[in-house]
């Protein structure tokens, strides 16, 4: 391969996916670019050393404080160098460890999270978490080791087109082909995973690159041809918003995670209250809008609140702020939001319009839309243009109160698992950092933990991948290690990436584990249950029938505290037992019942009017609720 050319960076730039940090115009910068060494770094003039010390070097001069990964033949060289490093490395025990511990390092901190991995099938292993990063659009750098340039194509030993792979699931990805260049790759996809969109950038570097001797020299200069992140809005488009906003009668703020990606919230705080509008976050944005506000109407989707779903879908105008109008959240398309003017502000000029018209599209980064809508509102308002939403208010009021979230007790006597998320969140706090894996208990701990602070909640969102909360949890205590980060995992989950628990123990990471284990695979035996006449094929685990594994046992066999929890009278005490113990990881299997469903329900491929409360309950969003 040869190295990119402008027309390919001009694709890449088109196809980004990223929206990070609060974007700067320096940030934005393309060619010609200098980066500096990082804070505290010092670095020498040129000096001769190899391809591998000159990527480590290269780590250093960018601020990266911690890699995980695991070595192997292609990238063998590169832990030379690395073992006389600042660069703290984690031995993780399987490369997909590695890449979500990356993912959720960045998740928790702001910063790029780094994995690394040899070439072939260590490579390959690092495909979900970066299709997962993508998703959710998370900085992270993958470092890949390949074969030796001349074997490229050979379909030699551990040899994948681990470029090819990932081209539809990175922001970009390099192929590097001198040692002379590796300062300025890894410079580039720094910069191209941390601003504009954040997401996933590759660097596969073959064998003999790292192992030729260079001349390595601190700065590079970027070569970045026509990638130029929007930043700031068009004056027209905010002033037509904000026109919009004080008109509206029946408005929603629609937040998702590019307002916690842009450092926005406190904007996002002063623009809710400013206006009065109700707001809803999606499952990527909680924590951008304290749960406890009375603006806030919940999570919209699927399994979003009552209010937050029939604020959109009775919405005469919904402001989109970094949310992409996914199928989770607008059900059937065709029937979504039918009376709606849509505001939609985004940082990735191509998520705008992709599923949904917009009738004021807004490029930009979300904290630059946020503080000038602001202003223009207020502009608006000094005009004599406030909003009257006393009869909004009262419609979603009214439906708070008639649905509000709840659960009922197991008729069978079992754990109800509800209980045992709410009461986790009420002992742990708003300060704690929670990290969901995929199924019933993500939904649940999305609707009974209360988020107060942006940062607070980490779960794979797009990809929805199950094993994504232990090795997550891992990266964010490593990112955040003042921090207590408990892990909320199902029984089916765990047992995907429960392994990473030993490389807690050994390097000193002392996440917390509740495992939900309700001896299912829940999410799916509830499709089960309501669409295919509860015939529950393949969806029993044995983790209660047989206690295979069995949890604690398992804990303990990799260097935890092992806890089990069967009756609600144990669930605070053993919570708080769990909390107690801050030198090792600790997990805690709660036993619960099989048979609790997440409500609300708006069943895939239905429109949002047809939202189930309970099985059978439908509330009713006729013409007399409006």
């Amino acid at each position: 391969m040869t190295r990119p050319t402008p027309e390919t960076l001009a694709h890449s730039a088109r196809r980004a996916r990223a929206g990070g940090e609060p974007a700067t115009d320096a940030a934005a910068a393309g060619r010609g670019a200098v980066v500096p060494a990082a804070p505290g770094v010092r670095q020498p003039g040129p000096v001769q050393i190899s391809g591998a010390g000159s990527l480590v070097r290269s780590l250093e001069a960018l601020g990266v404080d911690v890699i995980f990964g695991i070595p192997g033949g292609a990238i063998l060289p590169a832990y030379d160098p690395l073992y006389d490093s600042t660069v703290r490395h984690i031995l993780v025990r399987h490369e997909q460890g590695a890449g979500h511990a990356a993912t959720g390092y960045a998740q928790a901190t702001g910063r790029v999270g780094v994995c690394m991995a040899t070439s072939g099938p260590g490579a390959t292993n690092l495909v979900t978490p970066i299709a997962d990063a993508y998703m959710d659009s998370v900085p992270m750098v993958a470092i890949t080791g390949q074969v030796a340039r001349p074997l490229i194509g050979t379909d030699a030993f551990q040899e994948a087109d681990i470029q090819g792979i990932t081209l539809p699931i990175t922001k970009h990805n390099f192929l590097v082909q001198t040692a002379e260049e590796i300062p300025r790759v890894l410079a580039e996809a720094f910069h191209l995973a941390s601003t504009g969109r954040p997401g996933p950038v590759l660097v596969d570097i073959p064998k003999d690159v790292l192992q030729a001797q260079t001349t390595f020299s601190w700065p590079p200069t970027l070569d970045l041809p026509g990638y130029r992140p929007t930043l700031h809005p068009h004056g027209k488009q905010i002033r037509e918003a904000a026109r919009l906003m004080t008109s509206a009668r029946r408005p929603v703020l629609y937040v998702g995670g590019g307002v916690l990606k842009a450092g926005a919230t406190e904007g996002l705080r002063q623009l809710a209250e400013l206006t009065g509008i109700p707001v809803v976050t999606t499952l990527m944005a909680l924590g951008a809008f304290p749960d406890s506000h009375q603006q806030h109407l919940g999570m919209p989707g699927m399994h979003g609140t009552v209010a937050a779903v029939y604020g959109l879908q009775k919405a005469d105008l919904i402001v989109a702020l970094g949310a992409r109008f996914d199928d989770r959240v607008t059900g059937r398309l065709d029937s979504f939001a039918p009376d709606a003017t849509i505001v939609h502000a985004d940082i990735d000029p191509a998520e705008i319009g992709k599923n949904r018209h917009a009738d004021v599209p807004i490029v930009g980064d979300a904290k630059h839309v946020i503080e000038e809508l602001i202003a223009a509102v207020t502009t608006e308002r000094a005009a004599g243009r406030p909003a009257d939403l006393g009869d909004w208010w009262t419609q979603l009021d009214d439906l708070r109160d008639r649905y509000p979230l709840g659960y009922e007790e197991p008729a069978d006597g079992t754990l109800s698992p509800q209980y045992v998320i709410q009461r986790l969140g009420k002992i742990a706090g708003p300060e704690a950092i929670y990290v969901a894996g995929v199924g019933q208990h993500q939904m649940w701990a999305s609707q009974f933990i209360s988020y107060e602070k942006p940062g607070t909640w980490l779960n794979s969102g797009g990809l929805g991948t199950m094993g994504y909360a232990v090795p997550a949890a891992m990266g964010a205590k490593v990112g955040r290690p003042d921090t207590v980060v408990w892990a909320v995992d199902g029984d089916g989950c765990f047992q995907m990436t429960n392994q990473e628990l030993a490389t807690c123990a050994l390097e000193g990471i002392p996440v917390k584990i509740a495992v939900i284990n309700n001896g299912n695979l829940g999410m799916v035996r509830q499709w089960q249950t309501l669409f295919y006449n509860e015939r529950y094929s393949n969806t029993e685990l044995g983790t209660h029938k047989h206690r295979i594994p069995d949890f604690v046992k398992l804990a303990e066999a990799l260097g935890c505290v092992g806890l089990r929890c069967e009756n609600a009278a144990d669930v605070d005490k053993i919570i708080e037992a769990a909390m107690a113990i801050n030198d090792v990881p600790v997990v805690i299997d709660f036993v619960v019942g099989k048979d609790a469903m997440v409500w609300p329900m708006v069943a895939a491929g239905t429109s949002n009017d047809e939202i189930m409360f309970a099985r059978g309950v439908r509330p009713a969003f006729d013409e007399d609720d409006i």
